[in-house]
């Protein structure tokens, strides 16, 4: 008998959301903004907050300080009924900071990595992760870290788990072509648009799909406002968007993936598992914070319900 269904390995670090910023001060000036707002950040735990909101039982697996911000973020976990024990404290790192500045434009960050640099891929308790019947995995970074990635997800394999991974952005500019060998490992491969063209070399959006089918046999492309696609064993499925207003896009594919893999990891079809990644999303935009929007399974059946006649395939 599994203890969760999902374990979640990766970052966390705090979020400071710098609202009504139009500028960046110069030297020896000080500006006024409208408010600063502190909440959880990273892409592994806005997703896991995401997925505990919606009833799944979860567990973190990362590193975080021992420090305010540190306890801070085991409070917000524990208020959402999230499991800590695998989160372990670094002696020597403060937790990893990020400041978001103007988050209602084309959003720029300042980021401090701290303690979420000591987690490594060849570190972790494999016995431990596989108490979940699902793992979460993040933080591949490509040549840097690519053996050491492939070897842990391996050995997750063998203990019987289903594995999704989202590869985030590569800040190297690399695109490491070892991706499709990772992908032959998972069950579930993430990206969004941008990073499934500079991986692929390919610029239309379906053909860069079908090139990855060929790796991995669920794949799926998030589009941002436009929606998602995907393909599950050669067949392939897109869902649009939704017109909402937007007031920050922190995290919104993180909700997307958190909305996907409910539907996945609860034996919704594929058509499902599109719809709720695409109303987490949604929903996610429309409030400052990565994860203060997404919904719970209440607040994501009545956002369907209301929404129901723009909710058209394309």
């Amino acid at each position: 008998m599994k203890k969760f269904d999902a374990v979640v390995i990766g970052d966390v670090n705090i979020d400071l959301v710098v609202v009504g910023c139009n500028q960046i001060p110069q030297p020896g000036q000080e500006i006024f903004v409208e408010n600063i707002r502190m909440h959880v950040g990273g892409g592994a735990a806005l997703f896991t907050i995401s997925l505990a909101k919606l009833g799944l039982h979860t567990a973190f697996n990362g590193v975080l300080g021992d420090d305010l911000y540190g306890h801070y973020i085991r409070e917000q976990f524990a208020r959402y009924g999230i499991d800590t024990s695998l989160i372990r404290t670094s002696p020597t790192s403060h937790t990893g900071i990020t400041i978001a500045i103007n988050p209602e434009l084309d959003r720029s960050f300042i980021t401090y990595a701290g303690s979420n640099s000591e987690l490594q891929a060849g570190d972790l308790d494999i016995a431990q992760v596989a108490l979940g019947r699902h793992v979460h995995v993040t933080g591949y970074r490509g040549r840097r870290n690519h053996d050491e990635f492939v070897a842990m997800v391996k050995k997750l394999k063998k203990t019987g788990v289903t594995v999704s991974c989202d590869v985030g952005w590569d800040d190297t500019g690399e695109w490491h072509s070892g991706v499709f060998e990772l992908m032959g490992y998972i069950d579930v491969f993430l990206m969004n648009e941008t990073e499934a063209f500079h991986y692929t070399g390919i610029e239309h959006i379906d053909d860069s799909l079908r090139y990855m089918g060929g790796f991995c046999r669920h794949v799926v492309i998030k589009l941002g406002p436009k929606g998602a696609i995907t393909m599950k064993d050669g067949l392939q499925l897109a869902h649009s968007g939704f017109v909402v207003d937007v007031v920050d896009t922190t995290g919104a594919g993180d909700s997307f993936n958190a909305g996907y893999l409910y539907g996945y990891l609860t034996g919704q079809s594929v058509e499902s598992c599109l719809l709720y990644g695409n109303v987490c999303g949604a929903m996610s935009v429309g409030s400052y914070g990565g994860s203060t929007g997404t919904p719970d399974c209440e607040g994501l059946s009545a956002f369907i319900r209301q929404n129901e006649d723009s909710c058209r395939a394309f």
